[in-house]
């Protein structure tokens, strides 16, 4: 069974390149474009990986992650902030509200790749 990554970002053009580049890699996609609808999707389908924007309306991913991690069955789903808050500091902030990794953006595919592997094997 491939494995499951659940993208949270609002932007449609965003979720179409990373939707291009992680399925034809093979891993099955969740999307969600609140950060909202994030939390409810990691609750309901617990994917493996969650790719999560920072900049999301409604909940910002900073308090999705947090909210996600605070669940004892989500908690160990690693999140890798995928954003373009790329000043310094930033990526601390990401990782201060709980997520394990950071890609800014712009990205390269294999950068994103790349990161997604790290995590999922």
């Amino acid at each position: 069974m491939s494995k499951r990554i659940l993208i949270v970002e609002d932007t449609e053009d965003n979720r179409r390149i990373m939707r291009d580049l992680l399925s034809s890699a093979g891993y099955a996609l969740l999307e969600a474009q609140t950060g909202e609808e994030g939390i409810s999707m990691a609750k309901e389908h617990r994917p493996d990986l969650i790719l999560m924007d920072i900049q999301l309306p409604v909940i910002d991913g900073y308090e999705a992650t947090r909210r996600i991690k605070k669940e004892p069955e989500l908690s160990r789903i690693p999140i890798i902030a995928v954003t373009s808050y790329a000043l310094a500091g930033d990526e601390a902030k990401t990782r201060a509200a709980g997520c394990d990794g950071y890609v800014a953006k712009p990205f390269s595919p294999r950068q994103l790749l790349q990161k997604v592997r790290e995590f999922l094997g």
